[in-house]
């Protein structure tokens, strides 16, 4: 088929819950990837920070292609071995002493919600349920994974929310302290808002967040669907602030574009989920966990989160060059390969330029550009991206 008979085929029998562009991709390799006509683009998006990797990673298709061979799907009724060494993997490189697995973020956080909810129910009472979460964040698009998230234009229409969530402005840790009730139950944060705009917050502020849980006895859940798997310079972004949550939840680069997701805890929190209280049917399936476990064996063995800091240090040096030309662009911000340039215009005919000649970025916000792009990326990539930013600012 051609392009714009895929598009109209697709507008036809998709619902439109997409704003896409008029782009057919076909092929992905390394940064880049290929359109229906063949056209090439750097790929700064990477599936919304999901290919960290890169498009096609050799590794992942051949732990793809092997597991194929053998085992797809059996539920979790029964014993696997890739589940298992994923899970032993997770648990070795972090805070954690379990994992739940399942498919996606907002799956991980609807898990790490009841989770939360079910141990402080049997520890401290039922009346402890509600979970402080940040203005401007992103949980998720379930219905309780948009009440999580802090932006009213996530939930408009699906009224009326879930109970039991109140939100205070992010890295102000004076309003959470005030936030805190009889009823509070745990803190869910992001170490770095990504749909918020690629908010970072003060150095000190997770340090903090994590004393006052500790103040208060409650938890700690720190969403890193975003942040996790590298994209900051570190395997996990909680690990730039010294401290250890209670939760955490993970997904997108988890499988290098696999789905899957999982939420990940304590012993001491773990332990109130009991056969029954939760499940997902492909949550852990074989092929998703083949995926992730040469993900994670390939971010640790090789150097692609040192790749990572130096690039991405690189890149925000060059974002800042191209700052002092172009007054359209007020602040420039990120950490490792997760940086933004928000500007005093709206984003998307930047976009669009960029898109015409062969760079896909994307925003956060109708003013922010966001730059997530593969953490194998080069200082050349970086440089060919500043030329196309460059001429898609001209006379703006």
């Amino acid at each position: 088929m051609k392009e714009q008979e895929i598009i109209a085929l697709a507008d036809q029998n998709i619902m439109r819950t997409y704003k896409r562009f008029p782009v057919v991709l076909t092929k992905g390799l390394g940064q880049k990837v290929w359109d229906i006509k063949g056209k090439e683009y750097l790929d700064f998006v990477s599936g919304i920070a999901v290919c960290n990797l890169g498009h096609s990673h050799p590794g992942v298709i051949a732990a793809l292609k092997e597991q194929i061979d053998n085992l797809t799907h059996v539920s979790n009724l029964y014993y696997t071995q890739p589940q298992t060494q994923l899970a032993k993997l997770l648990v070795k490189n972090s805070f954690a002493d379990k994992v739940f697995f399942c498919n996606s973020g907002a799956e991980a956080n609807e898990a790490a919600i009841k989770l939360a909810r079910k141990y402080t129910h049997e520890k401290l009472g039922d009346d402890k349920f509600e979970l402080i979460t940040m203005k401007d964040s992103f949980h998720g698009r379930t219905l309780a994974t948009i009440t999580a998230t802090g932006q009213e234009k996530f939930q408009f229409g699906f009224t009326p929310l879930l109970e039991g969530f109140k939100y205070v402005p992010f890295n102000d840790l004076l309003a959470l302290e005030k936030s805190i009730s009889g009823k509070t139950c745990g803190v869910m944060v992001e170490p770095i808002q990504g749909e918020g705009g690629v908010v970072i917050p003060d150095g000190n502020y997770l340090k903090e967040v994590r004393a006052i849980c500790d103040k208060h006895n409650i938890l700690l859940i720190v969403d890193e669907v975003q942040t996790g798997i590298g994209r900051t310079g570190k395997l996990f972004a909680y690990e730039h602030a010294g401290i250890e949550p209670d939760i955490m939840t993970l997904a997108k680069a988890l499988g290098n574009g696999f789905p899957v997701g999982a939420m990940l805890a304590t012993d001491k929190i773990a332990e109130s989920f009991t056969p029954g209280n939760h499940a997902s049917t492909f949550g852990g399936n074989p092929l998703a966990m083949a995926a992730a476990y040469a993900t994670v064996k390939i971010m640790l063995e090789e150097s692609i989160i040192d790749n990572c800091r130096k690039v991405g240090a690189y890149f925000l040096e060059q974002l800042k060059k191209l700052q002092l030309k172009h007054k359209i662009i007020n602040e420039v911000r990120g950490k490792g390969l997760m940086i933004a340039a928000s500007l005093n215009i709206e984003a998307a005919e930047i976009i669009n330029k960029c898109l015409e000649k062969g760079l896909l970025i994307n925003s956060a916000g109708s003013r922010t550009l966001r730059f997530i792009p593969p953490l194998i990326i080069t200082n050349q990539d970086i440089d060919r991206a500043m030329e196309i930013l460059d001429d898609a600012m001209e006379g703006k």
